[in-house]
């Protein structure tokens, strides 16, 4: 049996893969091992994986993670599944960006991109990686994704800057408490970007409202300006991207990739379909 599991910052969607190509999907939430340690995605998995999974027949495990960067970074989550499943004898933990280029590529070269609660991409042969221009994480970067879209939503709405009756919408949708209470929420407690990253909803929730498809907009153009255009001969690719801002926002994304000299090739929300497709496809 083989688990293959794209694990985001928020959800990790996974796909049990028994030897007859029988295939069960299920959710658990997501396990960046930049908010995480080992320990804390033991009891998580523990509680939310299916009963259904017969742990002790899987043999082969894949697992694409936000924020695996480095050897370091993958043992947290390796370790973690080799505890759960400690008959699999192959436990493959590398970045989601090689998730979403194999996804969106196959084994065909390209330009891959992911738009959800952070922002990644790459230039890629069909085997692995070979550019990437640093997101730099929600701190610094990661235009144009959930968590910088809910960035902008929250400073305007504490400073009382969100018009056309979106101020006490706001309120009123998420129950957000004092300014000291989302200070508090956003500087001392776990997984600050997945909760900046919950907005970004409004803003789809409100397309009607001109402020929320130009925030949308502006968190696009900065992706390509600060990102894509410093790919060499960006324009000599297709975008391709994954991604649920991506894939939500994909007139606003198209018209932003145009307006910069790249056509759109593939968009897709999630890449676990495409990935089982990889995986089970050979050479």
């Amino acid at each position: 049996m083989i688990l293959i599991a794209d694990g985001g910052s928020t959800k990790c969607s996974w796909c049990q893969l028994d030897d007859a190509n029988q295939r069960v999907y299920f959710n658990t939430e997501g396990y960046n091992p930049d908010f995480i340690d080992t320990p804390g995605i033991v009891r998580s998995l523990d509680q939310n994986l299916p009963d259904t999974l017969p742990r002790g027949e899987v043999r082969e495990i894949h697992f694409y993670g936000a924020g695996v960067s480095s050897p370091a970074k993958a043992a947290i989550i390796g370790n973690a599944l080799k505890q759960l499943f400690p008959n699999a004898q192959t436990v493959e933990v590398t970045e989601d960006l090689l998730a979403a280029a194999r996804a969106l590529l196959g084994r065909g070269p390209g330009f891959a991109a992911i738009l959800g609660t952070g922002t990644n991409s790459c230039l890629y042969d069909g085997k692995k990686i070979t550019y990437n221009v640093d997101s730099l994480g929600y701190f610094l970067g990661d235009e144009g994704s959930g968590s910088f879209i809910g960035k902008r939503l929250m400073s305007d709405y504490l400073r009382g800057l969100l018009p056309d009756g979106l101020q006490d919408a706001f309120r009123d949708t998420y129950q957000l408490g004092e300014r000291n209470d989302i200070l508090d929420r956003l500087y001392n407690q776990p997984l600050p970007n997945r909760f900046l990253a919950s907005f970004a909803k409004f803003t789809y929730d409100h397309n009607n409202v001109s402020y929320c498809r130009e925030i949308v907009r502006q968190g696009f153009e900065a992706f390509f300006q600060n990102i894509v255009l410093h790919y060499p001969r960006y324009q000599d690719y297709s975008f391709n991207c994954i991604g649920s801002v991506g894939y939500n926002f994909r007139d606003a994304l198209t018209q932003v990739a145009n307006s910069h000299g790249m056509q759109v090739g593939k968009i897709i929300r999630s890449p676990i379909d495409d990935l089982v497709e990889y995986h089970v496809t050979k050479d």
